[in-house]
């Protein structure tokens, strides 16, 4: 069976050219960044500029606040089986609410597309993989077992939320989580229709 990787859809958008008037000591932040990203300073604006638009633009509003990676670690070592429950039962609402908030709708391609945002925004990476129909969704968050277990305690409930029949199998080490669940060969999170 083929493994393929879940695109991105290239928006074939139409384009313009607009000036904006910067202090010297930003754009020379941005050429720095470029450089050391080796992409154009065009492409890293975009970048940013995307960013906002999907997620830090809406992350004041739905009570979102960076938090240090070593404070969670140490939150993670807490937490046991009850404590992750219970933190899930109280997400629940609250996602469904920044969802439709940033959406304008909720359904399952909406609360994955919208968690995939917030990992690019969180500095976590996530991969989404079709083979045949099953779909595997690669988190990887580098914060210890405990977080990967309600990661996929986590995942398992969004799931059984829209999807109850299934079952989503999930494989973890302390810094990685695939879940697995079988969507169909057709499903895309990007596709709304």
């Amino acid at each position: 069976m083929v493994v393929k990787r879940q695109p991105h859809p290239t928006k074939h958008e139409q384009t313009r050219s607009i000036s904006y008037r910067l202090p010297e000591h930003i754009i020379e932040e941005l050429e720095t960044e470029a450089q050391q990203k080796e992409i154009s300073q065009n492409v890293l604006v975009k970048q940013i500029l995307e960013k906002y638009v999907g997620w830090e633009r809406f992350a004041k509003n739905i009570g979102m606040i960076p938090v240090p990676k070593e404070i969670l670690m140490v939150l993670g070592e807490k937490m046991d089986g009850g404590v992750m429950n219970e933190i899930i039962q109280k997400m629940t609402p609250m996602i469904k609410d920044w969802v439709m908030f940033m959406k304008g709708s909720y359904d399952l391609k909406r609360v994955i597309e919208s968690l995939e945002e917030y990992m690019r925004a969180s500095g976590m990476t996530s991969d989404h993989r079709i083979e045949g129909d099953i779909h595997h969704f690669i988190i990887q968050h580098n914060l210890g077992i405990r977080w990967s277990l309600f990661t996929e305690l986590f995942l398992k409930q969004v799931f059984h939320e829209f999807l109850p029949g299934l079952v989503m199998k999930s494989r973890t080490t302390p810094n990685t989580v695939i879940s697995s669940i079988a969507l169909g060969s057709d499903f895309s999170e990007h596709d709304h229709s």
